[in-house]
């Protein structure tokens, strides 16, 4: 069976992503569907990068502002989503272009993900429940009974990684090795990659402007409405860049200078983590 062509844009947070994939769908009739872990959820649209609406209006966009920000949004969910946006795609006569630098994403959606069946919102929440009553090191003695390769090897203070595979364990009875080792689908698209990784200091330099610019085009007022409507710490919505940092000003906490150096720092630190990351683990 022949695969579908599909064009991937990849790299680090202000590498320029978004518009090199805008060129490339004006110039070849494609519609553009968000890798983004972030930009998947709706209130924060200037604070997650995510598209103008304008470019989004005159283009088809597909997965930005999608979920709500108390939700969960797995790769395995996204996957799916991803593949009925590019079967949209396909059957409109255009050409899907995949932009983003959520690299687990990409992996997913071309490598195939580990066939592990839905976690229980119960059983989830019991894991987390557990894991702030218990602390890290009980909560890792536990781990060992049901999940010891988990146990052995995840890092200190992986909280995020440890309750995952505590949960697993509890709900299916098989460590994640388990799940890993089973056979996985083949990806059914053809792949044109292409991979932005500006130079060290020309992405800090992006990052930092970038963040500034969020502040002129009203980033704050996104803040100050989650503000009104405060959610739970571990919600994914709440590792969007500069959100915490923001918040502490709105709070009186800190001063708008200071929130927005934390919030530039912060930024570089993760667009360096993800240079490394596509460095070593792209392959597409």
């Amino acid at each position: 069976m022949s695969q579908a062509k599909i064009i991937l844009v990849a790299g680090p947070t202000a590498s320029g992503k978004s518009a090199f994939a805008l060129d490339l769908a004006r110039q070849m009739k494609g519609s553009i569907i968000n890798v983004d872990a972030l930009q998947i959820y709706k209130g924060l649209p200037i604070l997650s990068s995510q598209p103008k609406a304008s470019d989004q209006h005159n283009t088809p966009h597909y997965l930005y502002g999608t979920r709500e920000p108390t939700e969960r949004s797995s790769a395995g969910q996204w996957v799916q989503m991803a593949q009925d946006a590019i079967a949209a795609a396909l059957n409109t006569g255009r050409l899907p272009i995949l932009v983003g630098g959520t690299g687990l994403y990409f992996r997913a959606l071309l490598g195939g993900l580990a066939n592990i069946p839905p976690i229980p919102e119960e059983i989830r929440a019991a894991a987390q429940v557990n894991y702030e009553v218990w602390g890290e090191d009980k909560f890792r003695q536990e781990l060992m009974k049901i999940d010891p390769s988990s146990a052995l090897k995840l890092a200190r203070h992986d909280r995020q990684r440890l309750i995952r595979a505590y949960e697993v364990a509890i709900h299916t009875g098989h460590p994640l090795r388990y799940w890993h080792e089973q056979p996985r689908v083949p990806s059914p698209y053809s792949p044109e990659s292409h991979l932005l990784m500006p130079e060290r200091d020309d992405l800090y330099a992006r990052c930092n402007q970038r963040f500034k610019h969020m502040i002129k085009e009203g980033a704050l007022d996104e803040v100050r409405a989650f503000l009104h409507t405060p959610l739970p710490e571990n919600l994914p919505v709440m590792k969007t860049l500069g959100l915490r940092e923001l918040m502490s000003h709105l709070k009186g906490e800190i001063s708008l200078e200071e929130a927005i150096r934390k919030a530039q720092q912060t930024t570089r630190n993760y667009a360096k983590r993800q240079m490394t990351w596509f460095r070593h683990q792209w392959s597409y």
